[in-house]
């Protein structure tokens, strides 16, 4: 195989052991992939030194959102140097929003297997995904994922984490239900707990809203999200993905359904207290809360938040 390949295996990733078990069995007969297994998304960027030292040119990441995260933070962050691998998701963690949005097959094992015969084959270019990232630039860090949520998505992911047990509990299937539970609260107009509304300043290409009391708040590269959610509508050729939810908004039981799958009825409007719009930087002051791929960032005081964008960043379907 001429194409360099590593592995990173994240065996902590959702607590999902017999995955990472498995690609590490399937690896040991395949002694010409490079392989790292990290026990947390902490020894992510060892493991990433690791394989730029050996020339690796197909990044393979078996882990879960966080572990994508903490990879492009590593490879496109302000610590980033020139190296620029394929990414390659797999879905091996307990939330893997990112991978499925690229393709990636349910079982890692599987996947890897048909990426590493293209390698062999020389056909990587028919699982190439040009996809751009998210630059988030908070006020002692920089990081780079593909889906930011402010305030209540926050607070909803906390509700999963204590309600569900660790593991696939936590990802998809909580994250379903939790979802219903709180747009069947919204839609009744509950605004209290998880649903309290949090005061924001949003500026979207350097253009500020007054600030208002905001129910949602995200921002993503993504296509579709877990459950094949599509919760934004804008039609501007920029890389981000921005929507917004006031407190306030009208008609949110007859809205609801079109806004999770990107389709909303004609009464969506800015008036009506509903904003979608692609645009090249969001910026967001809030006190509340963030949720970057998965992980919680605890709330901060007048907090400034600027999300732009890295663009043609190659990704592989595995």
């Amino acid at each position: 195989m001429s194409v360099r390949v590593g592995v990173l295996n994240n065996a902590r990733a959702g607590k999902r052991h017999s995955r990472s078990g498995e690609v590490s069995a399937y690896l040991r007969a395949h002694p010409e992939v490079l392989h790292r297994r990290t026990a947390d998304d902490g020894n992510v960027p060892e493991a990433l030194q690791d394989f730029e030292r050996a020339g690796v040119e197909v990044l393979v990441l078996n882990g879960g959102d966080g572990t994508v995260q903490h990879a492009l933070t590593h490879l496109l962050g302000a610590s980033g140097g020139s190296w620029r691998p394929y990414i390659a998701p797999m879905r091996g963690g307990r939330t893997n929003v990112t991978a499925t949005d690229l393709g990636a097959r349910r079982h890692p094992v599987r996947g890897l297997a048909e990426l590493l015969d293209a390698a062999r084959q020389g056909r990587l270019a028919e699982r190439e995904v040009i996809r751009p990232v998210l630059r988030i630039a908070l006020p002692d860090q920089v990081r780079c994922g593909m889906l930011l949520g402010a305030g209540m998505l926050h607070r909803a992911v906390e509700l999963v984490h204590r309600s569900f047990p660790p593991g696939r509990a936590q990802g998809t299937f909580g994250a379903g239900l939790v979802t219903a539970l709180l747009l069947a609260r919204a839609v009744r107009g509950s605004m209290e707990g998880v649903l309290a509304p949090d005061k924001m300043q949003i500026a979207w290409d350097g253009v500020p809203d007054e600030p208002a009391e905001v129910l949602l708040a995200l921002a993503t590269t993504l296509d579709r999200l877990f459950l094949g959610l599509r919760p934004f509508w804008g039609r501007e050729p920029a890389p981000v993905r921005a929507s917004v939810v006031h407190a306030g908004a009208r008609h949110k039981a007859r809205a609801a359904p079109g806004i999770l799958y990107g389709h909303p009825p004609r009464v969506v409007r800015p008036e009506a207290g509903y904003r979608s719009q692609n645009v090249r930087e969001l910026e967001i002051r809030l006190d509340a809360g963030l949720v970057i791929d998965g992980e919680l960032v605890a709330p901060e005081p007048e907090r400034c938040v600027r999300i732009g964008a890295v663009e043609g960043v190659r990704f592989l379907r595995a």
